[in-house]
């Protein structure tokens, strides 16, 4: 399951999104989204784990606090 993970603060990297979605199971892949001119983070990125343990991350984790943002964790969309 791929999972977009929205409104990130600019100080969180791609280990630190991993640290977040561990506890629900295993992470396959973990990417914030960075800025191409300014190498700045997007504010936004996407994690890859399994089917159970991702609809469990998503249920816990929207809407938390993270750095005085409230997370929006849902699953990704086909980009179209």
């Amino acid at each position: 399951m791929k999972i977009y993970v929205g409104n990130l603060p600019w100080r969180v990297d791609d280990a630190e999104l991993t640290s977040m979605f561990e506890p629900f199971g295993h992470v396959t892949s973990a990417t914030v989204l960075m800025d191409r001119e300014t190498g700045r983070s997007r504010g936004f990125g996407f994690v890859e784990m399994g089917d159970d343990d991702g609809r469990k991350a998503i249920a816990e984790l929207d809407g938390n606090d993270c750095g005085g943002r409230a997370l929006r964790v849902n699953e990704a969309q086909p980009r179209r």
